[in-house]
């Protein structure tokens, strides 16, 4: 799922990144890729894809995982049987637990994926001199100079968007698949229905957290520069100077990148559990 999610939509995961970071030097989506693919060519629009399939293997992984205890829990606190369906609403309580869980995962290697993809725009500004491009050169700068928790820069950031935004994701996402279902069984939906359930699920995310988002980016991308002010000093900072627009920079990418990837996440995700299943069933 987390494969299929990067696969469909680092591209615009990049034009995001860039245009939350570095708002003054994009017109809009179009503009940035554009420029992109000029300066750095059709590989620059996948800057950051290895760190980014760690991020959201594991993410997902966790995230799945953490997703089926926290459903336990949820059926142990409204005193329900352990089989019992939960309804729309309990299940995105449980993905909104679960989350908080994926974001310790998460963090690290969103860093890294931040600081890839916005690399050449912090050289292009003059913030830093020369650039770190692989993978391994961010990591071994991230050690040298703020060691092991350098990499949960902007954690409080990951986590003020992932617990309430994950609440909207499987919420949307459960409630699209109630929608589609009809009193039918929703493992019974087929790959259309899927997809429109998962693009659902992630643009009611984006839509909730993007400013959030917005700010976590500007922490872990500027942070290579030079000590970077916590959550809300950045907010007030970005707010004031720049203006409560630039907080929704990078919304246009975001939102297809949001329905595509998603959709993708979820159709992989549900036939693939269906797929173990069978196997698990067959011994």
């Amino acid at each position: 799922g987390g494969t299929a999610c990067v696969v469909t939509g680092q591209p615009f995961d990049t034009a995001k990144v860039k245009m939350q970071t570095f708002p003054d030097m994009y017109k809009g989506i179009v503009d940035c890729f554009v420029k992109t693919y000029k300066q750095v060519g059709f590989r620059g629009f996948y800057k950051g894809t290895t760190p980014a399939l760690v991020a959201n293997i594991a993410e997902n992984s966790v995230l799945f995982m953490c997703y089926g205890f926290c459903q336990q829990i949820v059926r142990r606190i409204v005193g329900v049987d352990r089989k019992t369906k939960l309804s729309d609403l309990q299940n995105a309580a449980a993905g909104s637990f679960a989350s908080a869980f994926a974001t310790l995962v998460l963090c690290p290697t969103e860093l890294v994926k931040c600081r890839l993809q916005a690399m050449h725009e912090m050289q292009l500004s003059g913030k830093i001199i020369q650039g770190h491009n692989t993978v391994w050169s961010v990591v071994k700068g991230v050690i040298q100079k703020d060691g092991p928790l350098g990499f949960y820069r902007g954690l409080s950031s990951t986590l003020l968007r992932e617990v309430p935004g994950y609440f909207f994701f499987f919420g949307g996402y459960e409630l699209s698949r109630t929608f589609f279902a009809s009193g039918r069984s929703k493992d019974e939906l087929g790959p259309i229905p899927l997809l429109l359930s998962g693009g659902f699920g992630g643009s009611c995310l984006w839509i909730a957290v993007y400013p959030v988002d917005c700010v976590k980016s500007r922490i872990q991308v500027l942070s290579m520069a030079g000590k970077q002010t916590g959550f809300m000093g950045t907010f007030v900072t970005v707010v004031r100077t720049e203006g409560v627009l630039a907080l929704y920079s990078g919304l246009k990418p975001t939102m297809i990148r949001a329905f595509l990837a998603n959709g993708a996440l979820f159709v992989a995700y549900e036939y693939s559990r269906k797929l173990m299943m069978k196997q698990i069933d067959s011994y």
